[in-house]
């Protein structure tokens, strides 16, 4: 991108430059949801119309964007800004989990929705999560798996196709 920008975009390269520079002076961590925020409470947390008692934890500002876009969701968030991987030396500490639990200490959320990534760090996060929290008399919940909306058996490679079917519900009756 940097070769791309000095050789075709140069004034566009100073712009970005500038807008970089001043978001590393303007940009903070939100108090409550530990995501990026201009402010000491970002947005979604100071919304009224959001659901004090759901928390969804994610564990990057763009996987809660993601979910945003949803608009399915209208509790509030945590970001862990990462995920555990003792290999690379990234603990609980590391992922803010003694922020998570100061979030959490006043009692007014009830139930927590895991939304970690599905890969092994993601799922070991999300397993040490569910542990720590349940112990603490929460709800907690993960997010599904399986077959993408729109998406055809015959591309799904086999271990989503499995989990879909591990990962099944039963269906309401019919009336």
């Amino acid at each position: 991108m940097a070769y791309q920008l000095l050789q075709y975009a140069r004034p566009g390269a100073g712009r970005l430059a500038r807008a970089l520079e001043q978001a590393l002076q303007r940009v903070v961590r939100c108090q409550r949801c530990n995501g990026f925020s201009e402010t000491e409470i970002c947005p979604l947390c100071s919304a009224p119309q959001r659901n004090p008692a759901q928390l969804c934890i994610v564990e990057t500002p763009a996987d809660q964007l993601m979910i945003e876009q949803t608009l399915a969701w209208r509790g509030q968030y945590f970001v862990l800004m990462g995920r555990l991987s003792p290999l690379d030396g990234i603990g609980p500490r590391e992922i803010g989990l003694e922020r998570l639990l100061e979030r959490l200490a006043d009692g007014s959320v009830t139930e927590v929705v895991l939304a970690t990534n599905f890969t092994n760090e993601g799922e070991a996060t999300a397993h040490f999560l569910a542990e720590t929290l349940t112990a603490r008399g929460l709800r907690v919940s993960r997010i599904a798996r399986g077959v993408p909306v729109g998406g055809e058996l015959e591309f799904v490679d086999p271990g989503t196709l499995a989990q879909a079917f591990y990962d099944r519900r039963d269906l309401p009756p019919i009336e």
